[in-house]
């Protein structure tokens, strides 16, 4: 098992940070076709209420909605508000803090969420397709999940990606992205699950709604970050499907959900329905679409105090970005890819009125090669790290520190120089941060 974590290991970390080394194939101006479904599956009866009534009668793709809030209760009294601490003014000393080792002995873990229902759990991705749970200090030893018969792995193919509906204490609803082999070709299945009646650490195996199913032309470059965002919709993070330097042209192309952040409503119409205001619902691009001209975004997140999103898109050959929207930026933005890695012209050049959003901070493959997005801090124990953005890279294990300023402007450095093969970060129910390294197993807190 040791020999094949580590076998796994090495193959993710060749195919993350680019394809080094591989003939760039010949670029052509016919993108990806759009190959993916939107079929509505089977629905099962459970004793969860669904947060809004579902129509059996239209697809996704002929329905265009607005957020319906999830119920909430209605309070006997008002709550004394918990005091926010202020965001810092300057990055943190780390020499007084350390990452201390939580747990290890998973295999190839890739990820770790909470599921936001006041039970103090994490969940951990492991990417041949288990979803184990850390409860009261150790691993449980049976599988939340097991996906491993439907998963294809390993490189940067797996089960990528596992987000907890936001009203997940009253549906028993989650949600992963892993992909699938069938009939010699790959796609990327995003999919809905249930958490089981009888045992809340088990999910039914058998309550899968397929989403989305997109097929993914080479073995590289597949996102897999789910995240709700402060609006309540669903956001989807996918690659450009692979090989070196984007020769199919999907980043730049609006005709293919590849190289995307997508942005749907799970909340109204089964499988899902669009956003009104996603910025293709009209035409003009695949309406699932919400931002575009991405590589590989592995790992982005919400701040959960302002809203504002991070992203962290691996480069290719040379960079390595942080992108940054503050919240209430419209939609359809256009991150760069492949015109840019980074803020450096990489191929072509884009059309005179293209506006594009350069990074908010970048840095070359003489520090690292696979940048790795994590989260804003806003727990409650390291207040001097209140606000900070923490990131690292896979390839060097360093971990630098992000913080925006009043002003706009941006404070960044390397805080930690790890030595971990880190593949995620993650945050728990109060906010405190943990790091994955899935070379040796190992789940690691800050404090």
């Amino acid at each position: 098992m040791k020999r094949a974590l580590v076998f796994f290991s090495l193959v993710f970390a060749i195919t993350l940070v680019g394809c080094a080394g591989t003939p760039t194939e010949v670029p052509t101006s016919t993108a990806t076709p759009a190959k993916f479904i939107r079929v509505a599956s089977p629905t099962y009866l459970t004793s969860f209420p669904p947060t809004a009534t579902p129509s059996a009668t239209l697809a996704a793709s002929e329905v265009i909605t607005n957020t319906t809030p999830l119920p909430t209760a209605t309070a006997t009294s008002t709550p004394t508000p918990t005091p926010v601490p202020p965001t810092v003014n300057n990055l943190p000393d780390p020499s007084g803090y350390s990452w201390q080792q939580v747990v290890s002995g998973l295999n190839a873990p890739e990820g770790l969420v909470n599921a936001g229902d006041g039970s103090g759990r994490l969940f951990i991705i492991e990417q041949t397709g288990l979803i184990r749970i850390l409860k009261d200090g150790a691993i449980l030893p049976v599988p939340f999940l097991d996906l491993t018969q439907k998963v294809v792995c390993c490189g940067e193919l797996g089960l990528l990606g596992l987000v907890f509906h936001p009203g997940y204490a009253q549906n028993g609803y989650f949600y992963v992205d892993y992909t699938e082999e069938v009939g010699g070709k790959t796609y990327t299945v995003i999919a809905r699950y249930t958490v089981s009646l009888d045992n809340p650490d088990q999910a039914d195996a058998a309550s899968e709604m397929r989403m989305l199913y997109i097929e993914q032309p080479y073995q590289n470059h597949k996102g897999g970050q789910l995240q709700f965002g402060p609006d309540g919709y669903l956001y989807i993070g996918m690659g450009d499907g692979g090989s070196e330097g984007d020769p199919l042209g999907n980043g730049q192309s609006l005709e293919t959900l590849l190289g995307k952040i997508l942005r749907i409503d799970v909340d109204n119409t089964l499988p899902y329905s669009i956003p009104a205001d996603n910025p293709f619902v009209n035409g003009g691009g695949l309406r699932e679409i919400w931002a575009y001209g991405l590589r590989n975004p592995w790992r982005f997140s919400f701040d959960r105090l302002t809203g504002d999103l991070y992203i962290a898109d691996v480069g290719q050959d040379a960079w390595e970005e942080i992108d940054f929207l503050p919240v209430g930026s419209p939609s359809g933005v256009n991150f760069g890819w492949n015109y840019f890695e980074g803020s450096h012209p990489y191929r072509g050049s884009p059309p005179a009125n293209l506006r594009l959003i350069m990074p908010a901070t970048e840095y070359n493959h003489s520090l690292g090669n696979a940048v790795i997005g994590g989260y804003v801090y806003r727990g409650s124990i390291l207040l001097d790290w209140y606000g900070v953005y923490i990131y690292g890279d896979y390839g060097s294990g360093r971990v630098w520190g992000l913080l925006h300023l009043p002003d706009g402007s941006w404070q960044n450095a390397q805080l930690f120089d790890t030595g971990r093969h880190i593949s995620s970060f993650g945050v728990d129910e109060n906010g405190e941060i943990y790091m994955v390294d899935d070379n040796d197993g190992t789940i690691l807190v800050l404090k």
